[in-house]
């Protein structure tokens, strides 16, 4: 592995330490998080059974949920248009009896077709 440059005087001369680098010219330290530049981990997103979910896939409802803030009901065997994955609390987006709503993949099994 090649030593980093410098961020300061773009430089060489640097010393490895266990948390930072340092600079021998002009005495500049910086952490190694910085100088890592890995690429994060792709995240993966599973039913209720453990299956992998992926954008696309149409799934079905394990149980009856109640919609938060209206009166409808979700119930078992309830079938989805097909997902897409997102970020955060919910993890899926998708379209179930024409409404657009955000679910948790512990609810849900993928429907093999």
């Amino acid at each position: 592995m090649s030593q980093p440059a410098c961020p300061m005087c773009e430089m060489n001369d640097v010393l490895d330490h266990a948390d930072r680098f340092e600079c021998m010219t002009c005495g500049h330290e910086w952490p190694k998080e910085a100088a890592a530049d890995e690429p994060e981990a792709e995240r993966v997103v599973k039913d209720a059974y453990g299956n992998v979910l992926a954008d696309g896939d149409i799934v079905a409802m394990i149980k009856d949920l109640k919609l938060k803030g209206s009166s409808e009901v979700l119930k078992v065997g309830t079938k989805s248009k097909p997902i897409r994955l997102v970020d955060g609390d919910h993890e899926i987006s998708c379209k179930m009896d024409g409404m657009a709503i955000g679910l948790k993949a512990c609810f849900v099994k993928k429907i093999v077709s």
